[in-house]
């Protein structure tokens, strides 16, 4: 599960990013850590031209409080929730890492770690995005991030870890339904963590 990532404003090609999404949209989207319902910076298409646009973290649930943040990249297809988002409605969410915690016997409160990759300071994680209605009618988009089994660079810490895709695949994510199988089933690259 992915219930926290990093989103470092300093680090050049995120700064980009904030930069045009506060120029078209105005400040609002989160930096530093960013939590389940925080508006976030995102990826997605619009008319073939991949842009980033200010998304709500998290689908409400149907039934009760709260929202749904994850979505288990191997269900994701057999899921109403996600099907259709899978199919056509795609984005990425850059980052400069996601957060996992540890329990450690002996110790009251979990370890916290940042994972993200050795050679680039931008993680990005591959998610599903819609939209949804408010009380008074009004529609808000909203995303989840995609997540697979870990690999033996995540596992000793959590079972599951985000989709990463790599910088020269955020198109062919957005872009080329092809692509979406490979990414969806091959394993994760190897991550780097660091006590947060």
């Amino acid at each position: 599960m992915c219930g926290r990532y990093n989103f470092d404003g300093d680090t050049v090609d995120l700064r980009e990013i904030i930069d045009e999404l506060n120029r078209k949209y105005g400040p609002g989207a989160k930096t530093g850590e960013v939590f389940p319902t925080d508006t976030a910076a995102v990826l997605a298409a619009r008319e073939g031209v991949v842009i980033p646009l200010p998304f709500i973290w998290g689908f409400p649930k149907w039934q009760g409080p709260g929202v749904i943040f994850n979505a288990r990249a191997e269900t994701a297809r057999e899921k109403t929730v996600f099907r259709r988002s899978l199919e056509m409605r795609r984005c990425v969410i850059p980052s400069s890492g996601f957060f996992e915690w540890q329990q450690v016997e002996g110790k009251k409160k979990k370890d916290k770690y940042l994972f993200a990759q050795p050679d680039t300071p931008v993680t990005y994680m591959a998610g599903l995005w819609n939209t949804f209605a408010t009380a008074d009618g009004s529609e808000y988009p909203a995303f989840v991030i995609l997540t697979t089994q870990a690999n033996s660079s995540v596992s000793p810490i959590h079972q599951r870890m985000p989709v990463i895709l790599g910088a020269n695949e955020r198109d062919a994510w957005l872009l080329d339904n092809r692509f979406v199988d490979f990414a969806l089933e091959r394993p994760g690259p190897e991550l780097i963590h660091t006590p947060a």
